[in-house]
């Protein structure tokens, strides 16, 4: 959803998969203090799962 949801707004995004990138899931694990997915990180803060309203605010989506 958080793809979707992203590509919609033609915004690019870095994907890590971290069932295949151990050091990804790390640093993941580190910044969010959780192990859940989807992890957002947009300009240094962390979204932890699909919080539409959250992004929006973040991104300045209306």
């Amino acid at each position: 959803m958080v793809k979707s949801f992203l590509t919609n707004n033609k915004l690019t995004f870095r994907e890590i998969n971290i069932a295949e990138d151990k050091a990804g899931r790390e640093e993941m694990v580190r910044k969010s203090g959780r192990m859940v997915v989807p992890i957002i990180e947009i300009d240094g803060d962390i979204i932890v799962g699909f919080d539409q309203a959250k992004l929006k605010e973040k991104l300045g989506i209306n």
